[in-house]
């Protein structure tokens, strides 16, 4: 919960330990950027949990996978900076039976979490689909080498480690996404609870910008900041992941992004009507 003083708020911000968060994320946390009107109480979390907290309103800022908006925008704005969204970049279907494909509807498949992008691009590649295994993202790919599921929804940095384990991927539902639709995937987003008042929020998503500025322009200085929380994930699979998850609509949505979010929820951009996350009155 938000705490102001005469001349500072504390914010509690939650993100994931994923090298893409805590890179864009590192200047802002750490002071790098002079600001002194937030202070940061960051926390640290799997991504479906903190969608789920954001359902509770627990924290100020938060990353979000960008399929639970609906449900959050009552209480909480997109920021325009700070997200996951690009080409090439999107969920991995992958099994050790290449047949799973042809047998969706009776495939009993991991899931990251019912409230991820992934889940729904899953539901939206395959509607036969029913047999859903929720886990922390990082335990999927065991699951399936283990034969514990059919196959097994992956991201974050899954996509560089599961041909190590004798994984294949049946399906890139990034590649289904922009094959069908031209647009990038919208995967996550950073938002802000509307307790904050709106001058604060402009604010803070101003400095989220130069956060995001300052790691692009000072790419190893957030390297012990990223590594203290990446799992001892291999410096290479760090450099990766920061590659394909932190770019230009990091930066901003921009039109092309704030497109590829409504096309993801089937949202009018111009209306507000009923919740619809994207409106100029639930966007900053």
């Amino acid at each position: 919960m938000a705490v102001s003083t005469d001349d500072q708020m504390k914010l509690s911000v939650a993100i994931s330990p994923c090298p893409n968060d805590t890179f864009i994320f590192d200047a802002l946390v750490n002071q790098r950027l002079n600001q002194k009107d937030f202070e940061i109480d960051l926390v640290l979390d799997d991504v479906e949990a903190l969608n789920r907290a954001t359902l509770r309103g627990l924290y100020d800022v938060s990353k979000i996978s960008i399929a639970v908006l609906p449900h959050i925008v009552k209480d909480y704005v997109l920021l325009d900076s700070g997200g996951a969204l690009g080409r090439g970049c999107g969920p991995l279907l992958v099994a050790r039976d290449p047949t799973v494909v042809g047998r969706m509807q009776s495939a009993r498949v991991a899931i990251p979490g019912r409230l991820t992008t992934a889940f729904m691009l899953l539901c939206k590649a395959f509607p036969e689909w029913k047999i859903a295994e929720e886990m922390v993202f990082s335990d999927i790919e065991d699951a399936v080498v283990e034969g514990c599921c059919d196959a097994g929804l992956i991201i974050h940095e899954g996509r560089f480690t599961y041909r190590e384990k004798g994984l294949e991927s049946m399906m890139d539902l990034g590649d289904f996404w922009e094959k069908k639709t031209g647009l990038p995937i919208p995967l996550g987003g950073i938002v802000m609870h509307r307790r904050i008042p709106l001058s604060q929020r402009v604010l803070f998503n101003r400095f989220l910008r130069e956060s995001v500025e300052y790691a692009l322009q000072h790419p190893l200085i957030s390297r012990d900041f990223v590594r203290h929380h990446a799992q001892a994930m291999q410096d290479q699979v760090i450099d990766q992941h920061i590659g394909l998850y932190v770019n230009n609509f990091s930066l901003t949505l921009g039109e092309e992004g704030r497109s590829a979010v409504k096309e993801l929820l089937g949202c009018d951009w111009q209306q507000d009507q009923d919740g619809f996350p994207l409106s100029e009155g639930n966007l900053v």
